[in-house]
């Protein structure tokens, strides 16, 4: 019982683990009020790191498909929470420099995902990847609406938290 309980002590006065650094292309940088970087200015993620966050699996349709699409990534609540992320507003910039915002709040009331792969494969930045915002559409009419299909974006590089 004793070296179950320093086993306990060690493990609450161990700091949190900082985020690791990439080891290969860098897809996503998240800037502005995240406490959690490991670039100067940024936290930054390569594939790898969003993978080994947990991964969520859902089937939607969308506007932009004519058949329902398996989405599987992070929550972006779980990504967001990796950098310590925390603001009223993010501001995602794709590849091809589209921007939306989306209120901070949207991720905590919606099972958001940050998707790397569609159908069980990656999502090549030709179409829509490497990552895609996607909001699980089906799951409530008041997601079915422009105001949520505007706030998603696809081929996104950049989130500023504000």
């Amino acid at each position: 019982m004793k070296g179950f309980r320093l086993l306990i002590l060690l493990l609450v006065a161990l700091p949190a683990c900082a985020l690791e650094s990439p080891v290969t292309k860098v897809i996503l940088t998240i800037t502005g009020k995240v406490g959690e970087k490991n670039t100067a200015n940024a936290a930054v993620f390569d594939l790898a790191m969003l993978e080994k966050l947990p991964q969520q699996t859902f089937s939607t349709k969308t506007p932009w498909d004519a058949l329902p699409i398996k989405f599987t990534g992070p929550l972006l609540r779980d990504v967001l929470r990796a950098a310590k992320a925390n603001g009223q507003q993010i501001k995602a910039v794709a590849l091809n420099d589209y921007k939306t915002d989306i209120p901070f709040d949207d991720v905590n009331k919606f099972n958001m995902i940050l998707a790397h792969k569609m159908n069980g494969q990656a999502i090549p930045a030709r179409t829509k990847g490497p990552l895609f915002i996607v909001y699980p559409y089906d799951s409530k009419p008041e997601l079915q609406t422009k105001p949520y299909y505007d706030r998603s974006a696809w081929q996104v590089k950049f989130l500023s938290i504000e």
